[in-house]
């Protein structure tokens, strides 16, 4: 059959998703196979756009087809790329915080995370008074709107991410190859489809594998219920840094991390499930930015993560998730952040969240209030979705 190397791979993904070592609960189990159904989906997809000669860019991670603690923030596509071409980007700025561009030697892997060979945001580019764009990547010299690909260029990642979700709007974005545009690609054969599904395998098993792994590297070898200091993302963009953390909690316990509210035109905070990806943030409050927090007088925003509701306006639900991960990033910043700017972490006893927030009966909410929340939350994901 065409396509058994490809039912291959998701009975092999299968025992992935069983055997990782971070299962304890059939919660955790019910996640593992969601997001297993989300990695076959997007694994076809990326085996299909492998179009290096007539691009076009994919969203490489949404609501559905998690992965690698995405942020509930942003909207990422890529396309694939030859170093040895020219490609042409088109587009219409949105009002969106921020719209960056990086270019990787290749995908992420069990064993390596690509380098970053370029990696900036709009500001490096000129944009016209009604918001259009071009900008070109090639082997030739740089200049004005011109990016020189260094050798192994591979993949041309796209970010845009908002702070706030009810009024910034996405842009436009388009790729072509400068000598190939208008032109079209050889009929697919029979040899291309069996091609396509063994790599649409490999992909998927090579997803799941990598982001198993990927806490290992820069999570878990922290203690818990700690975040480190501001430092540059592993693998992110030059104008990002991130402080991060995994956390275990009992229903009993709540976190409260504090941190000053950035100058940084992007401030946002994330929860992650076990399974390295992001947490439901469409129906629950799972994340903020410094826009969407409440901001104390003196000017930090203090986090509650909790599983039980404290009745306050920056709590982060848990959603049943004992641990998981968390992380804060600051883009398109103008300076490197210091140990100042980062969060401080307290565990302290649920009931106890009153005498320990200096700001707590400012800080409360009511249940009509946070429906009220959750209802623009889901109505800003949908409206990102259809574009």
């Amino acid at each position: 059959m065409l396509t058994q190397p490809f039912a291959d791979a998701v009975a092999e993904a299968e025992e992935v998703i069983k055997g990782a070592k971070h299962i304890r609960t059939d919660q955790d189990l019910v996640e593992g196979y969601d997001y297993l159904a989300g990695s076959i989906q997007a694994s076809m997809m990326l085996a299909w756009a492998f179009e290096r000669d007539h691009p076009y860019f994919i969203q490489s991670t949404g609501p559905y087809t998690k992965m690698g603690l995405d942020n509930p923030d942003a909207l990422y596509f890529h396309s694939y790329i030859r170093d040895d071409a020219e490609y042409v980007v088109t587009g219409k700025r949105g009002s969106t915080t921020d719209l960056s561009f990086q270019v990787l030697n290749g995908d992420y892997s069990p064993v390596d995370v690509p380098d970053s060979l370029a990696a900036f945001d709009d500001r490096r580019i000129t944009v016209d008074d009604n918001g259009d764009f071009e900008v070109r990547f090639g082997p030739g010299p740089a200049g004005p709107n011109y990016f020189t690909l260094a050798p192994g260029s591979a993949m041309l990642v796209v970010r845009e991410v908002y702070s706030d979700w009810d009024t910034e709007r996405r842009g436009l974005i388009r790729i072509r190859r400068a000598d190939t545009a208008g032109t079209a690609p050889p009929p697919r054969t029979m040899d291309l489809m069996t091609k396509r599904y063994g790599v649409a395998g490999k992909i998927l098993l090579s997803r799941l594998r990598t982001f198993l792994a990927f806490p290992e590297w820069f999570y878990l070898n922290q203690p818990v219920n700690t975040m480190n200091e501001p430092r540059s993302t592993p693998g992110g963009l030059s104008t990002q840094m991130s402080s991060a953390g995994h956390f275990e909690l009992t229903d009993d316990q709540a976190m409260i991390i504090t941190v000053p509210r950035s100058e940084a035109p992007y401030q946002g905070f994330q929860l992650g499930s076990p399974w390295y990806i992001s947490t439901d943030y469409i129906n629950h409050q799972t994340s903020l930015t410094a826009e969407q927090a409440r901001t104390d007088p003196d000017g930090k925003i203090r986090f509650v993560l909790a599983e039980r509701d404290p009745g306050l306006t920056n709590w982060i639900e848990l959603t049943g998730h004992q641990r998981g991960y968390m992380q804060i990033r600051w883009q398109r910043l103008s300076r490197d952040l210091g140990p100042e700017d980062g969060p401080e972490v307290e565990v302290v006893p649920f009931g106890e969240l009153p005498k320990r927030l200096p700001h707590h009966e400012e800080s409360r909410t009511t249940p009509e209030r946070w429906r009220q929340r959750i209802a623009a939350r889901q109505a800003a994901v949908h409206n990102r979705m259809l574009g």
